[in-house]
Parts: C-alpha cells; structure tokens; sequence
C-alpha cells in the first residue's frame, strides 16, 4: 500500500489533528502555571486586610488587655469564620483563653504573608506582627480571601471550555477546507442534473492540488465532455437533417420529371451513395467523440503510409504521382495507430486536393521536436481567412466561397483531429506561402 502524495487531505486532517493536540496541550499547561503563579500568593488586598486586623488586635491587647483581646477573637472569628490567635514571642495566648495543644500545633505551621498558599484545598494560617515585633495575629485564611477559590472554575475553563472552543475551531476548519468545497461540487452537480451544461466547480477548488482539487476538476472535465458531446450532437442531428434533406428534395424532383430510367437508377445510385458517406461520416463523428477509443499505438513509417495514400489518390483524382512529393526524413517514425492515422491523412490529402488548383501539388514535410514530429501537409489552394482556421475543423464546415473546388460535407477534418487527438497528438491549420498548411503533432517512437 502506497502513501498518498504531499498534497493528499490525509496530510492536512493530520496536520490539523496534531495542531488541536498541541494547541490543547501547551494552553492547557501554560494557562494552568500562570492560574498557578497567580494564585500561589496573597494578593495586596488580602494582605491590607490582614495589616488591618492586626493593627486592631494592637490595638485591643494596648488598651484593653486580655479582655479586650477576647472581644476582637470573638468577633474577628464571627465576622470571617475562621480559627484565629493572638499570642506573643513565646506563643503563648495573650487572650484570657489559653491555646489548646491542637493550636500549639498549628503555630508550628504558620506562615508570613510573603509565602505561598500552599496545596488547594487547604486552609493555611498566616501570621502578622504587632509593632513591637514580638506579639502577632495568627490567623487561619478565610474563604473570601483564598486567591484559589475560582481554581476549580479555572480547571473546568482549562479542561472543558478550551478544549471545546478548540474543537469548534476546528470543526470551522474543517467545514472550510472539507465540506465548502463538496457543497459547490453538489450544488454544481444540481444544478448540471438540472440541464444547466455551463455548471462548473471553478478554479476556486479545481485548482486544489488534494482529492478534492482532483474531484473538482473531474467534474469539469466531465461537465464539459458532456457540454461538447450534446453541443455537438444537436448540431449534428441539425446539419445532418438539412444535408439530408437537399438529395431528398432532388430524388423527389427527379422521380416526378425524369422519363429516362438508366439515367434515374443513375442519379439514385449516386444520391444514395453520398446519403450513405454522410450517415456513415456522422456516426463515426459521433462514435469518436462520445465513446473516445483507446487505439493500439505501433510505430508507423510515415513515408511509406503516404506512399500508399497518394497512389490511392493519384487512381481516383488522375493526379500523377509527382504532384505528391515526400519531403519527410527517412527516420520519421512516429507512435500511432496505422489505421486511424491512414484515414485522418486520407481526410487531409482528399481535402487538399479537392481545394487544389488544377496544377497544384500536395507537399508532406516534418522535422523531429524532441519526443514529437512536427508533419505538415502543404497544397496550394486560396487558403482559409485567419478567423477561419478553427472553423474548418468543425462539423459540416464548408467555405467553398473563400476555397472554391467540389462537394463534400464538411466532416473529413472533423474527423481526422478527433482521430489524432485519440492517439496523444494534434492537428490544426495555419497560413503557408503556398496556401493552407494542416499541421500534425505526433509522438515519436
């Protein structure tokens, strides 16, 4: 099993599902520290709030004794909840309550103002002392003033909110990169199924180097295949209905006014005949452009395939055979199909001469272009205005008032571009001093 290529989606949903782990992981460890740092100390209030009480248990214990210490414990306690103690430099209570061996204890824990919090959930006890630097309040950390009491609003933030918020993010993302393109290609696709041929995804998405670019331009190529094949089969039935028409109308005129029977049999021999050639033509049309066959490809010797050509030509135009010259290399060979090639040259080479004057020659020249030949069929005829070049190669195209000379329907060029194009080549046409040059583009072997 093969990875996919560098521009493939499973790289980008990779991508983005190792930036959501990253982005989770670092702002849930860098946000969790700063919470951390943030609340490890007491904040100036608490602080201020603290200097404050232990300025009026001073206070108490200055003017008023024990008594007055009782009183500020009693309502100190009442007002913040909490366990609190006034004792001097040998930890002794200067209160008229002496300290439990249980809050002996707890002096031996007790903190300065500048230290840490210590580990949630805990309630430490912090100290302030008294002017003389010996008496202190000693105090227990009331509730109100425990910086950590939003802590386990900051872990539900850090491990719910952001996470969530994230994945919203992501899934924006992923509506942006994933699912708006496939809402252009369904609403494309509606709106194709609906009859609108000029439904296309557009360059937004089709020019995405993903599956989805890949999908896009799929369907493009496909909207436009189908856009040219009904484009070109309306047109078909439309030309083919008038081309049929006129030799009806002429059998139908012949049979009410001609008496002379071979002479009849005659005109509807060649009447059916040339309905035939352009029922057969028109199919064959259709047949390259809708099925679009995958033709064996060989080495072709293009001189000799031309050789042969041009005696077929030369028996049915009474052309000689010198007014074909082969200016080809000997080493031209290209990769093609030996039939499908006979008979878009064949197209060329009829075309040629039916537009030929009556001393012209058909001249066939190449010359190698790296991993192609470059061949030219040359006449002589008046040429094809420039505006022109492209028309000519579209069905029942005839521009016999810009190069006059005979009949046909229009469809032999049509033809032999569909048939060199099956096989990885091009053809079109363009000026040459001579007349009109129909140029070939074939793979060299």
């Amino acid at each position: 099993m093969t990875l996919p290529d560098r521009h493939s989606l499973l790289w980008k949903l990779t991508g983005v599902l190792a930036l959501l782990c990253l982005l989770v992981i670092s702002l849930q460890a860098d946000l969790s520290r700063r919470v951390h740092e943030a609340t490890a100390l007491l904040p100036d209030s608490v602080k201020l709030a603290y200097s404050d009480y232990a300025r009026q248990a001073e206070a108490a214990w200055t003017t008023q004794g024990s008594r007055g210490v009782d009183r500020f414990l009693e309502d100190l306690r009442r007002r913040e909840q909490v366990w609190a103690a006034v004792v001097d430099e040998h930890s002794r209570s200067l209160s008229s309550v002496p300290l439990t061996r249980a809050e002996r204890r707890k002096l031996d824990f007790v903190r300065p103002m500048g230290w840490t919090v210590g580990r949630p959930g805990g309630r430490p006890t912090f100290y302030v002392p008294f002017s003389d630097e010996k008496s202190r309040l000693v105090m227990a950390l009331p509730p109100r003033f425990d910086p950590r009491k939003h802590n386990q609003l900051w872990d539900v933030l850090l491990q719910w909110v952001l996470p969530s918020a994230l994945a919203l993010m992501l899934g924006f993302l992923l509506y942006r990169v994933l699912i708006a393109p496939v809402v252009i290609l369904r609403r494309q696709a509606n709106a194709l199924s609906a009859g609108d041929l000029g439904a296309r995804v557009g360059p937004a998405v089709a020019g995405r180097r993903d599956e989805l670019g890949e999908l896009a331009r799929a369907f493009d190529h496909m909207a436009e295949r189908l856009e040219n094949t009904l484009t070109l089969q309306r047109r078909l039935m439309r030309d083919l209905s008038h081309e049929l028409r006129t030799p009806l109308c002429r059998l139908r005129v012949a049979g009410e006014r001609e008496q002379d029977m071979p002479a009849m049999r005659q005109r509807l021999e060649r009447e059916v005949q040339g309905m035939n050639q352009l029922i057969g033509d028109t199919l064959e049309l259709v047949w390259l452009d809708t099925e679009r066959p995958a033709p064996v490809l060989e080495p072709v010797e293009l001189d000799h395939l031309w050789s042969v050509l041009c005696a077929d030509a030369s028996f049915e135009s009474g052309w000689a055979m010198e007014r074909f010259p082969c200016e080809l290399p000997a080493e031209c060979r290209v990769l093609g199909n030996l039939n499908g090639l006979a008979q878009a040259l064949e197209n060329i080479l009829r075309n040629a001469i039916r537009h030929s004057p009556d001393d012209g020659m058909v001249t066939i020249g190449g010359h190698h272009d790296g991993a192609f030949w470059q061949v030219w069929i040359e006449d002589q005829g008046p040429g094809v205005p420039a505006d022109q070049l492209e028309f000519i190669f579209q069905p029942f195209s005839r521009l016999n008032a810009a190069r006059p000379g005979g009949s046909g329907f229009g469809l032999g060029l049509s033809i032999a571009r569909s048939v060199v194009q099956l096989q990885g080549g091009e053809l079109w046409a363009e000026h040459s001093d001579a007349g009109l040059r129909m140029n070939l583009r074939l793979p060299s072997v």
